[in-house]
């Protein structure tokens, strides 16, 4: 990792950066495949599997055979901690449930909205270095609240052709269906377009790597909607002298060995804290069974010392983290101050991995600095709201003139007809 020493405010530039791949080449072999699964439908999704995952697949769905196999490779207790979750999971999103009202904002003048679910969503679940099953509880389950009528999921399956077991087991007890065997942009090309076995979708939501955030952009620009643009996962984490090294460490690396193109960020106003969680890291790192992923992430990574806590949080603001934890003394307060992160936590014991899996909130959040205009996955991600509007004659007479003058200014003389039909109906 890089050390930065109360770097001056035209540093912060290469401190808030991201690491980038070559954006033109991955677009061109984004592009590439994702018009070939559009012509050519399922022969092409299976190709790329071979190509990609070294799967030979004589068939993309899943079968309920495969699933009950799957229940008998995960333990009981890995079961009832997936339920624990997904409990966790639907009590949090339920509580965000819309409750519209009708507004009456003229004598005859009605209005209000109507939340409706999409009818059909696409989940992407990564299964490649990890495989994300804690990604189909967050994803499925407002989803399932939501009431959303078809859920779709794709997920990689390995060279034999097998979805790792507890993707399957957390898909039933979320409620998924429709389950495929399809990773990377050929999964997100076969939700976006439709093919002989995939629906097609309305909106996909999931993360993945930067070849799996590019194509949902990609096909977000004319056919399907997105849950966010993203990229690679990251963690910021404040910390003053008073905060445990041994934790800020394990957080450090729990972010660092999700990939290669991921990146933490350590600010402190200690210099002993900065000095602890490097000897920490180093020892943790040292025992981690994915240490070489974790240790590419560090090339990407910075530690900064900052002279305040306002100079820390305004840091943290300018990085916009997707994950953001808060191991300082007044973590209440500096809270309050937090205006661009997806997900943040609290005090000593509010690890990120207890947002990853089981506290309650969803996981699937903005990266790469989009959370200063994007929140993460929750109910409304999967509704719309549909506004109303019901006038009765007295309607008309309140606001039909305004209406008619704001029309004839526009230029728009149908606009203005349209009302004024209505107000010599009412007049006679």
């Amino acid at each position: 990792m890089k050390i930065y020493r109360n770097p001056n405010r035209e540093q912060w530039t290469e401190i808030i950066s991201r690491p980038r791949l070559d954006l033109a080449k991955l677009n061109e072999t984004v592009s590439r495949v994702l018009s070939d699964i559009r012509q050519r439908g399922d022969a092409a999704v299976k190709e790329y599997e071979q190509q990609f995952d070294h799967a030979n697949l004589s068939q993309l769905a899943v079968t309920e055979a495969e699933i009950d196999e799957a229940e008998q490779h995960v333990s009981n207790e890995l079961r009832d901690a997936i339920i624990l979750a997904h409990h966790n999971i639907k009590v949090f999103h339920i509580s965000q449930r819309f409750v519209g009202q009708k507004v009456k904002t003229q004598e005859g003048v009605v209005c209000w909205q109507k939340s409706v679910a999409i009818e059909r969503v696409g989940l992407y679940i990564p299964g490649g270095t990890a495989p994300l099953f804690s990604t189909v509880l967050m994803l499925a389950t407002p989803a399932k609240i939501a009431g959303c009528k078809e859920i779709v999921l794709c997920t990689p399956p390995d060279s034999e052709g097998k979805v790792n077991p507890a993707i399957l087991v957390a898909a039933r007890i979320a409620g998924v269906q429709k389950i495929y065997k399809i990773g990377g942009v050929q999964a997100i090309g076969a939700m976006a377009y439709g093919t002989e076995s995939v629906p097609k979708v309305h909106k996909i939501f999931g993360p993945g790597n930067q070849y799996v955030m590019a194509a949902k952009q990609h096909v977000s620009i004319d056919e399907v909607a997105i849950d966010m643009p993203a990229g690679p996962s990251e963690v910021c984490v404040l910390a003053d002298a008073s905060a445990n090294a041994e934790f800020i460490a394990a957080d450090l690396l729990s972010q660092a060995e999700h990939g290669i193109d991921s990146q933490v960020l350590f600010i402190t106003t200690s210099e002993q804290k900065l000095t602890e969680v490097q000897q920490e890291v180093d020892r943790q790192l040292a025992l981690l069974p994915r240490r070489d992923i974790a240790v590419k992430a560090l090339d990407n990574s910075r530690f900064v010392l900052v002279g305040s806590e306002s100079e820390m949080i305004d840091l943290s603001n300018a990085y916009a983290p997707e994950h953001l934890i808060l191991q300082t003394r007044d973590y209440d307060q500096l809270a309050e101050r937090v205006v661009n992160a997806g997900s943040v936590f609290l005090g000593p014991y509010a690890c990120e991995s207890a947002g990853d899996y089981a506290s309650g909130t969803n996981h699937t959040l903005p990266t790469h600095g989009y959370a200063t205009a994007y929140n993460g996955v929750n109910l409304d991600s999967y509704c719309r709201k549909i506004t109303f509007q019901h006038l009765t004659e007295e309607g008309i007479r309140q606001i039909g003139h305004a209406v008619e003058l704001m029309a004839e200014a526009e230029q728009l003389d149908a606009h203005k007809n349209a009302m004024t039909v209505r107000m010599r109906t009412i007049e006679n």
